[in-house]
Order: C-alpha cells, then structure tokens, then sequence
C-alpha cells in the first residue's frame, strides 16, 4: 500500500509560522503526499512552493468551530480559491446539527458544493463524527449525498474525538460509492491508517505524516 498518496499532510494551529509551512510543503513534496492542509492566510505561500509537484493545496472553511454564517464561509471559499487552493475542507455548522436544523445544514452544503463545484475545486465536509451520534452522522451522510460533495471527513482534530473505524464504517454504509472519505484527528500509526483504509477512507488527515510513512514495512515506499 502507498499510503503517502492517502495523505494531507497538515497542521492547522492558530500559531503556524512562515518556516513550518516551508517545512510542511517540503516534506509533502520529497515524500509525494496527497496534499497538504494549510491556514488560509498560507494557501498562496502552499501554492508557490508546490508548484513543481503533484501536491495539492487544501484549507479550511468555517475552522475549527463551524458555526461561522454561510456568507462568511463562502466569502473563506472565494479568497482560498483565488489564492489557488485546490481542495476546501468545510466545517459543517455543528449548531445546526446537534439542534436537527437539517434546513439550514442543507442550505449551507448546497451553496458551498455549488460555489466550490463551479470553479471545479474540491470539497470536503467536516462533521465532526466523534461528537456525534449515529443518527446525526447517518443524517449528514445524506445531506452530503444529496449535493454530491466530494469527500466527507471524519473531524476537525479540535474536538475531544477524532478519527475512529466505527466513524468510517458508518460513513461508508451511508454514503453512495462516488463519495469519498477522508479520516483526520488523533491519528498518528501505520497501523491505524492502515485500519482506516480497511474501513472505507480514501483520504487520511495527519500532521504525524513523515513518522506514518517511515512506519510502513520496507518495500512499501517505493512510491515517494
């Protein structure tokens, strides 16, 4: 398995420094990760450093909370785009969720989708899963089925939970196959990639990315 072409190699912290996301885009590139995950004020930045390589840049939308307002999150995804990021990972407004608002969560996937869609970028849908019950999860997998989002992603890495197979699982049995599944938060083994993969994600979500990779068996890297 290559696993680093499942990889966004990430760090979203409040405190992220010029030199760390040179470093960051520097070990995506010599170890050919998927892509990397940035702050949006280091898309541009991401996006000059990768210009050589097959990494995308990914950000974020409406981070870590959710609860920022539709407009706000779309004026996120207009900026991100013109900076050049490739992949958008939105926070879904986790008020709406816990609350069964399903309108309101509805109406911000269906104008983000299109927004994202329309300028032939990528979106992903935060929901949080280790803060959510079954029902809530099975809920937003089909609201994002409804829109056709690209991927549905496991957490923010800001809550108490984050990535689980029981999460992934869940995700897979609700989601059409087309649907992808990235899996981020608290994981930081080969062997729980490895494990999440097995369940259904397509995409996996770590900052522990260069320790992942020299984790595999020798013989697996030879895709770098």
């Amino acid at each position: 398995m290559q696993v680093n072409r499942y990889i966004d190699h990430t760090i979203l912290k409040p405190t992220t420094t010029r030199d760390e996301i040179v470093k960051l885009c520097g070990d995506a590139a010599a170890y050919n990760f998927a892509a990397v995950c940035v702050p949006p004020p280091f898309v541009r930045l991401s996006k000059q450093l990768l210009e050589q390589t097959r990494v995308k840049t990914a950000t974020v939308l409406g981070f870590p909370f959710g609860y920022s307002a539709i407009e706000a999150k779309v004026a996120e995804a207009v900026l991100a785009i013109v900076d050049g990021a490739d992949e958008l990972d939105m926070v879904a407004n986790l008020i709406a969720i816990r609350n069964a608002d399903w309108a309101y969560l509805e109406k911000e996937i269906q104008a983000l989708t299109a927004l994202i869609h329309a300028k032939q970028k990528v979106i992903k849908v935060i929901i949080e899963s280790g803060i959510l019950s079954d029902e809530e999860i099975i809920k937003c997998c089909e609201i994002c089925a409804r829109y056709q989002v690209d991927f549905v992603k496991t957490s923010t890495g800001y809550a108490e939970k984050g990535a689980s197979v029981e999460a992934v699982q869940l995700m897979r049995a609700h989601l059409p196959a087309n649907i992808q599944i990235k899996a981020s938060g608290g994981i930081r083994t080969y062997e729980f990639v490895q494990q999440l993969i097995a369940a259904g994600a397509t995409r996996i979500g770590a900052s522990s990315s260069v320790a992942i990779v020299e984790q595999q068996p020798a013989g697996n890297n030879s895709s770098y």
